[in-house]
């Protein structure tokens, strides 16, 4: 069966090039695509539901915005499995700072110059503060098309959802993106940051193995 992943905002596959999925399985990439001008997020996900052939059984699997992107998936394409990596399962466990945003709707007001490459930089850097041992993390980040960027912090401020109870959730205990305190999570990975993919893929390996069989 074909386990179509989807990676974070501004990721490739390379943060989750290091996990280990189960050998029976065939594991399809679907890319980010750059959203035409002014498109609604409705239009953006059948584009990129495009990617998925629907006409056997499939797995998804989301981390981070790729998350939320795989629950809005499922719903046009109902998938066997769907399985997410440090995101979050409605809109109600969403962070304070993702909140502010959607009530203040400030990402919808920052100027496009404000996501360049410069802080894009900042950004990694940022994060490596967060998780110092990972020396990749620049790497993971190669996605920065400025409109994409500017135009998904806007989607995942706005948006809106029910959970899903058979979506089943990973996250890591010190996620300062999506705190683990706001969801109740099927799976916690113990010392997990936001990268924990990358950063405990051996575990995480095994919980995938287990999850798709």
């Amino acid at each position: 069966m074909k386990i179509y992943v989807v990676s974070g905002l501004g990721a490739d596959f390379k943060v989750l090039e290091k996990l280990k999925f189960p050998e029976q399985h065939k594991i399809v990439f679907i890319d980010w695509l750059i959203p035409e001008l002014d498109e609604n997020f409705t239009d953006y996900v059948n584009r990129m539901a495009e990617k998925i052939d629907a006409s056997e059984p499939f797995y998804l699997l989301g981390y981070s915005f790729g998350g939320i992107m795989v629950q809005e998936l499922n719903k046009l394409k109902p998938a066997e499995k769907v399985v997410i990596m440090g995101s979050i399962k409605s809109d109600k466990e969403k962070s304070r700072l993702i909140k502010m945003g959607e009530v203040t709707k400030i990402p919808k007001y920052l100027p496009l110059s404000f996501f360049n490459d410069q802080t894009s930089v900042f950004y990694t850097r940022l994060r490596k503060f967060f998780d110092p041992k990972n020396p990749k993390i620049i790497e993971y980040f190669q996605v920065r098309d400025p409109y994409y960027l500017k135009w998904s912090v806007e989607r995942i401020s706005e948006w809106k959802f029910e959970e899903n109870p058979n979506v089943i959730q990973i996250l890591g205990d010190r996620d300062i993106v999506f705190p683990i305190k706001n969801s109740k999570p099927n799976y916690i990975i113990k010392g997990g940051t936001h990268l924990f993919p990358a950063t405990k893929y051996k575990e995480v390996s095994t919980l995938l193995n287990e999850i798709f069989v």
